[in-house]
């Protein structure tokens, strides 16, 4: 499992009927996507709007996380399986990033799904990031009063390339991924940011939630476009 990978896809429906059709994909897609291949670990989610955790939901873009043993596994499914290949027949656009972990902390459904991957590239500076909470009962009303103040400075981040909100069950399984220019400017935002630095000391002061996980990836191969664009994460930072 050293050359266990993970890809994210974003897909963006334009249309009413591809939004309603993205729309009960997330309750009639499973039964395709729990019986693939080589696949350990999957999430199909929804996104919210704007950057970060947002409880208001963008009924145009939705993500599928998947975890694979192999590269390989990962580019049969995504080049040949028929689920994928409907998404991709009703979506505008759609971009898959494909992920090595460099370093995973906490559960994501009762299990921490990713494993450090030996084959981290040092020319390569980009860092993506994927955070997953799921929010107490309890903790709902505070949790998503204090939302808007700490994501205030993610807006003005340096070296943020991409961000955006994901989440399982509206409002209480939350996640975020994100792509840094460099690890220096991941943690700049996350040491140095008063809004972010708040939020981490309300967090484990208020314990807000009652599962949470926190991993890093390099990512180093795209599929797709996204705003018209493709990423490359074998070039030097512009």
């Amino acid at each position: 499992m050293e050359n266990q990978i993970t890809t994210i896809t974003f897909f963006k429906f334009k249309s009413f009927h591809t939004k309603l059709w993205a729309f009960f994909m997330m309750q009639f897609a499973h039964s395709s996507l729990k019986k693939v291949e080589n696949q350990t670990f999957y999430k199909l989610m929804g996104s919210g709007k704007g950057l970060g955790f947002n409880p208001l939901p963008d009924w145009s873009v939705y993500c599928l996380i998947q975890v694979w043993n192999t590269e390989k596994d990962a580019d049969l499914f995504l080049d040949n399986s028929k689920i994928i290949s409907r998404y991709k027949n009703h979506s505008t656009e759609f971009l898959t990033t494909y992920l090595r972990n460099i370093s995973s902390h906490g559960l994501w459904s009762s299990k921490n799904p990713f494993i450090k991957n030996k084959e981290i590239n040092p020319e390569n500076p980009y860092v993506a990031v994927i955070t997953r909470a799921t929010i107490k009962n309890r903790s709902m009303v505070k949790f998503w009063k204090y939302v808007p103040t700490s994501q205030k400075s993610i807006k003005n981040a340096k070296g943020l390339f991409f961000t955006k909100g994901i989440g399982e069950i509206p409002l209480k399984q939350m996640s975020t991924f994100s792509i840094w220019e460099s690890v220096e400017d991941l943690k700049n935002f996350a040491y140095n940011s008063e809004e972010h630095k708040k939020a981490i000391a309300l967090t484990k002061e208020l314990k807000w939630y009652s599962e949470e996980l926190f991993a890093r990836f390099q990512p180093y191969k795209t599929q797709g476009t996204w705003q018209g664009k493709e990423w490359n994460f074998n070039q030097p930072v512009q």
